[in-house]
């Protein structure tokens, strides 16, 4: 049988008294956080993680809802609370909802963890949703603690083959949404989004595959914006200043093709006799007028299989890592069309001649 690793051993490795590490272990805030990060890291290396180290053999039923760097009542992120609850509840499980800010910039050791998230005696596991960066991933990684998160969210270099990752397959949905596009007449169709952030970027290559394919070229207008109303309007408005002709706009989200609408509609233009517009998630956007063609992400599917590889994380933590990847359907709505035989794309004289003279 492995031998067990002492307090005294652990305090001669981080080179501290045997009194600290016990503070350690107890959660004791009085200890500096420098030093308990390097007593945390001394343990892991003999083999110990402190957070488990009292009452071992006894076991909780929350899981935690960390919601990264994002707005409370985000839809997208709201869809997957919800029916990570359901699928908690009927494997009888609570969950804990908890918004969490970090920066990216900063050291794994340098993020403050909320003590009741690293305890397992409190929660069991943390399903990662929201806006995530590496640092907080390895942070977890090096203290054991279980987790799965939503792997389209995550900005920066990560190595997503080493953790439990939920994928949505944006790619393969912005492709078909493109394809819808110009299945209906469209060639001079744009992107517009943020492609500093992953998600815009992965649906940015899905739709310049789809234009390639078609040997079409690709148009990207984007913004540095994190609200993407804002951005889908600027952009628009960036593109018809800039006298581009363009007969379609596939926005990269909901909300940034509500910004599309908007900036059309203030220059006259109507969707979708003058412009199609397209978005992505599926979130309020079959109540718009006109209703949205968009692509939707099934968040009740993201939500039941990031508790499932959860719970299988915890009770087989000796497992690999885990990846799942849910697919995404093309929904066809009133905001594209086919583009009219007279009509051809959107230049500055069409518009012009449905403006007020000035």
């Amino acid at each position: 049988m492995k031998r067990r690793i002492t307090y005294q051993e652990i305090a001669q490795y981080a080179k501290v008294s045997v009194s600290t590490v016990s503070r350690v272990a107890n959660r004791n805030a009085r200890v500096d956080p420098q030093v308990q990060e390097r007593v945390k890291e001394a343990a892991l290396k003999l083999g110990v993680n402190l957070q488990n180290s009292r009452n071992r053999k006894k076991k909780n039923s929350v899981l935690a809802f960390i919601l990264s760097n994002r707005e409370m009542l985000h839809p997208f992120h709201s869809h997957i609370l919800v029916e990570t609850e359901a699928a908690c509840l009927s494997r009888r499980y609570s969950i804990l909802f908890h918004c969490f800010r970090y920066p990216a910039t900063k050291p794994p050791r340098e993020i403050y963890l909320p003590p009741i998230l690293e305890d397992p005696q409190q929660v069991s596991g943390l399903i990662l949703a929201g806006t995530n960066f590496p640092n907080l991933l390895e942070l977890l990684s090096r203290r054991r603690v279980p987790f799965v998160v939503l792997g389209n969210n995550v900005v920066g270099e990560w190595e997503s083959a080493q953790y439990d990752v939920v994928w949505f397959n944006d790619v393969q949905g912005a492709h078909e949404v493109t394809q819808h596009l110009q299945a209906l007449g469209h060639r001079d169709i744009w992107y517009v989004g943020n492609c500093r952030l992953p998600w815009y970027a992965r649906r940015y290559e899905g739709y310049r595959r789809a234009m390639v394919e078609a040997q079409l070229q690709p148009h990207l207008s984007q913004f540095d914006s994190t609200d993407d109303a804002q951005l889908g309007y600027l952009t628009t408005k960036s593109i018809l200043a800039e006298s581009k002709a363009v007969s379609a706009i596939f926005a990269g989200g909901d909300r940034a093709a509500q910004g599309v609408c908007r900036a059309l509609r203030e220059k006259g233009l109507r969707v979708p006799d003058d412009t199609s517009v397209t978005g992505f998630n599926d979130t309020e956007s079959a109540r718009w007028d006109p209703p949205l063609t968009t692509v939707q992400v099934f968040p009740e599917l993201i939500g039941r299989r990031m508790v499932e590889l959860l719970q299988k994380r915890i009770n087989h933590p000796e497992l690999l890592p885990q990846c799942s990847v849910i697919p995404t359907q093309l929904i066809r709505r009133d905001s594209s069309a086919p583009i009219r035989a007279m009509s051809g794309s959107v230049t500055p004289d069409r518009y012009k001649s449905s403006l007020p003279e000035t």
